[in-house]
């Protein structure tokens, strides 16, 4: 539950005169947690790609594969790295209904989330459920957080999900550095992460992101492959995202329906 201090604190500005990742991502993915801004760069994106809305459903369904693949390799504390407007299943539901006992902290920099994350702390009885409102890059005011503390013992193992969220920085190499350095081994990390390579009209859809006001990056296969640089790749490897131990009995969709890789390593 959040503490009582915050309702001593100033109200957040939520600058809803711009658009941002999480609201922009909310919109498309049906949501109603979002504003004018966000609603015209999400426009403007699936007029260049209408596939986006395919893309970002796979990768909520991504991610929810990544989670319980991980609980199930024995993963009990879960670091969610942008964790976005609340949409159940939440990262903490699906863990938690494999293992009661899992740790979940969510991080996000967008004050609405912090509104709405209600629902991201309301985990299972045997677990703990947290919220921390940070910006991924400045991985040091992360560390410093009381909640983190709380919530994860980083002594040991933490599985680091950064889902679809390093197309929003310059340096994803030394951010995922920042990211992994203060955790135990046996640490895992999972990524999904947008590219070319699979959806040509990716480039005009990135275009369209960095003139709403949020710059994005794409990334060929090498450059998401070294991301993993020192880790133990878990097969089977770095993939289009559907591939990424697609659901039994369910087939894939085309890897040119997505425009994300996956991917997850273990820390040796």
């Amino acid at each position: 539950m959040p503490d009582a201090a915050q309702h001593d604190r100033p109200e957040p500005d939520l600058r809803t005169d711009r658009p941002h990742p999480a609201r922009v991502y909310d919109h498309i993915i049906g949501g109603s947690t979002n504003f004018a801004a966000d609603r015209q760069t999400a426009a403007a994106a699936l007029a260049t790609w209408p596939g986006l809305r395919t893309s970002m459903l796979a990768n909520r369904a991504c991610m929810r594969r990544m989670a319980r693949h991980l609980a199930g390799l024995g993963m009990r504390q879960f670091l969610d790295i942008g964790a976005g407007i609340p949409a159940s299943p939440n990262l903490h539901e699906v863990v938690q209904q494999a293992a009661p006992e899992a740790r979940v902290l969510y991080v996000d920099n967008d004050p609405i989330v912090l509104a709405h994350a209600r629902p991201l702390l309301s985990g299972a009885a045997d677990g703990r459920t947290a919220y921390v409102q940070a910006d991924m890059r400045s991985p040091a005011g992360l560390w410093q957080a009381p909640e983190l503390r709380r919530t994860l013992d980083l002594d040991r193992p933490v599985a680091l999900m950064v889902i679809a969220m390093l197309q929003f920085v310059d340096d994803a190499q030394g951010l995922v550095e920042a990211l992994l350095a203060p955790l135990a081994p046996g640490s895992h990390l999972a990524i999904t992460i947008p590219t070319a390579d699979l959806a040509p009209e990716s480039r005009h859809l990135a275009q369209e992101y960095t003139r709403g006001g949020i710059p994005m990056y794409l990334r060929g296969r090498a450059e998401v492959e070294r991301l993993f640089t020192g880790l133990e790749l878990l097969e089977p490897g770095v993939v289009p995202m559907p591939r990424w131990h697609p659901a039994p009995g369910e087939p894939p969709l085309p890897d040119t329906a997505t425009n994300m890789y996956a991917a997850a390593a273990r820390k040796p």
